[in-house]
């Protein structure tokens, strides 16, 4: 395996790379939905929803290959 100037491999800080950015947007976007339903624009709070969704889902499947690669054991919290 290559590591890059980390000294990690570069799989594995990809993909916790992505993890951390997912579940970082994810918070952010909480926000975003609150200030869409504030201005009473539902549409976009879903379209929010569906996005923090999606980085969720995102976060979740990098959890898992991180397992896989034997990068962790630990469950994620849950919903």
């Amino acid at each position: 395996m290559a590591t890059g100037e980390t000294g990690f491999d570069d799989v594995h800080f990809d993909l916790i790379s992505v993890q951390y950015h997912a579940l970082k947007a994810g918070h952010d976007y909480g926000q975003y939905v609150r200030d869409a339903e504030n201005a009473g624009k539902d549409d976009i709070a879903a379209f929010f929803r569906e996005v923090m969704s999606q980085d969720s889902t995102r976060a979740q499947k990098c959890h898992d290959f991180l397992v896989q690669l034997g990068g962790t054991d630990t469950a994620p919290p849950q919903a």
